[in-house]
């Protein structure tokens, strides 16, 4: 006989797990469950394998909490639940960036239950998104940056393949899913092919230390990679290099080196993005390298110090400049 002691999140995994356990043998899922299968198989047509996993964990979150409530089924879904849900959530310490990815998650899959008609209206509409906080990006100082990549290594194939993805990194500002994507036919000598966010195709220029490090890549890459294998970057085990094994390479080569700062994938596309902005100023082509759908995501990148602002100014402003006071002038202000 099953348990019910335990706090509520205890017994929602426990009845969470269940139902998965009987789904394996054969017994059908509830309709609950069912509307959901339903929506993820559509979502996968289109979306990345992570951002239906993304889906799957929000919205089984709150199936879990609609247990625990003894609702078990869509129509009974409201404001107040889910106002309950949201505040649940919070209380057990979700930050209120992963609480709003949630909400946005729930919402698109209430649309889906008004289309099947499971819902008359989409509740989660009514129910109000978490304030965000203001995180600005924190690039790497350009010259600590260009220190740490100049740094030399072993020589040992796995050292060359992380180089080569460190240059890439921060050569084409890439997002750490469109890195990994990467295939031997997205590249040629001065331009790499990516397919960013919605599957929207983008083409970013391939910088000659980037394509340099990718061609000492190219001469081990073979003896590593596996028999039909066209990922540009692979693992000991001749397949497609994962999104964690990367994260790990790139944090430990940090710290081989002695960087003084966590390095992750998106650090180095900040550094990328925030470097390449205070050279050019041209906020619309960086926006097009990012592959950024609105210009206001990358006006975050547009922040300057106050310091450097002021110099700015000072130097180009007709009036900024002080003049010496004139004899005349300090006589008129004894006066």
């Amino acid at each position: 006989m099953e348990s019910t002691s335990g706090p509520p999140w205890i017994r929602c995994s426990r009845s969470i797990w269940a139902r998965w356990s009987a789904d394996c043998c054969g017994v059908p899922r509830s309709p609950v469950q069912a509307a959901l299968d339903a929506f993820l198989k559509r979502l996968a047509q289109r979306a990345s394998p992570a951002t239906v996993d993304a889906y799957r964990r929000d919205i089984g979150g709150l199936i879990g909490y609609l247990e625990t409530q003894d609702v078990y089924a869509w129509r009974e879904l409201d404001v107040t639940l889910l106002r309950r849900y949201l505040a649940h959530e919070r209380t057990r310490g979700m930050a209120p960036r992963t609480l709003a990815r949630r909400r946005a998650a729930l919402s698109r899959f209430a649309d889906e239950l008004v289309r099947r008609g499971e819902l008359d209206h989409n509740p989660v509409q009514l129910t109000q998104a978490p304030r965000q906080p203001r995180h600005l990006p924190s690039p790497v100082d350009v010259d600590l940056l260009g220190r740490f990549l100049d740094t030399p290594h072993d020589g040992d194939p796995l050292e060359v393949r992380d180089q080569a993805m460190l240059e890439l990194f921060y050569s084409c500002g890439l997002r750490l899913a469109e890195l990994a994507a990467l295939d031997l036919a997205s590249l040629d000598e001065r331009h790499v092919r990516v397919v960013g966010k919605g599957g929207k195709p983008r083409q970013v220029p391939l910088g000659q230390r980037a394509g340099q490090a990718i061609q000492t890549w190219l001469g081990f890459r073979s003896a590593l990679a596996g028999e039909g294998e066209t990922a540009l970057f692979v693992a000991q085990h001749g397949g497609r290099l994962g999104h964690r094994s990367i994260q790990v390479r790139l944090a430990d080569t940090a710290r081989k080196r002695g960087l003084p700062e966590h390095l992750h994938p998106h650090r180095l596309r900040h550094s990328f993005a925030s470097h390449l902005l205070e050279s050019s100023q041209d906020l619309r082509a960086v926006q097009e390298l990012l592959g950024h759908a609105n210009l206001s995501t990358t006006q975050i990148y547009t922040r300057l110090d106050w310091q450097q602002l002021a110099e700015v100014y000072d130097q180009a402003h007709p009036r900024a400049r002080r003049r010496p006071a004139s004899s005349s002038d300090e006589s008129s202000d004894n006066r």
